[in-house]
């Protein structure tokens, strides 16, 4: 790997607790299959729900999906297309608004699964500071690390855009 820094984003912060082998493609800029049905419904979502929020929006190397001003302040919103893999959401979203502190902003989290019309609320805590700093470490080890983490067949890895990668 290259001398370049790697700015650790909520993406891989999602894939770490999903797959670390994905942490690692992802963090060396291979990119996943991007027609691959599960990353197009997932756009698609992301896109079509909750109109009435501001969407897509970038700060520093982080972007997020909704952002938000109500009653409890600056809300920023993660929408996901199941509620399946809510720990890694909730990871990302944590982290999402472990940056906003970091640059003096306090804001609240929103995770948001529009096909089961839930949303679960995401708040900033020294546990969930100590868990993020620990991952992005180990983030970091990862992706710096010459060779992949070794391929572990898992239930996700069926409807994985990496699955190619892994098992051809």
């Amino acid at each position: 790997m290259s001398d370049q820094e790697i700015h650790v984003g909520g993406t891989l912060v999602w894939y770490y607790y999903v797959c670390k082998r994905e942490v690692w493609l992802m963090g060396r800029h291979i990119t996943p299959d991007e027609d691959d049905t599960n990353v197009v419904l997932g756009r698609f979502l992301a896109e079509q729900s909750y109109h009435r929020d501001k969407k897509e929006v970038s700060f520093g190397n982080i972007k997020f999906d909704i952002i938000r001003h109500d009653n409890r302040g600056l809300v920023v919103g993660e929408v996901k297309k199941s509620s399946k893999h809510s720990k890694s959401a909730r990871m990302q979203l944590a982290y999402y608004l472990w940056e906003l502190s970091g640059k003096g902003i306090e804001a609240t989290g929103e995770l948001l699964f529009p096909r089961e019309k839930k949303r679960e609320l995401v708040e900033l805590n020294p546990e969930l500071v100590s868990e993020l700093e620990r991952a992005k470490r180990d983030i970091l080890r990862i992706i710096y690390d010459p060779i992949p983490p070794k391929a572990e067949k898992k239930s996700i890895c069926r409807n994985c855009a990496y699955a190619e990668f892994c098992w051809s």
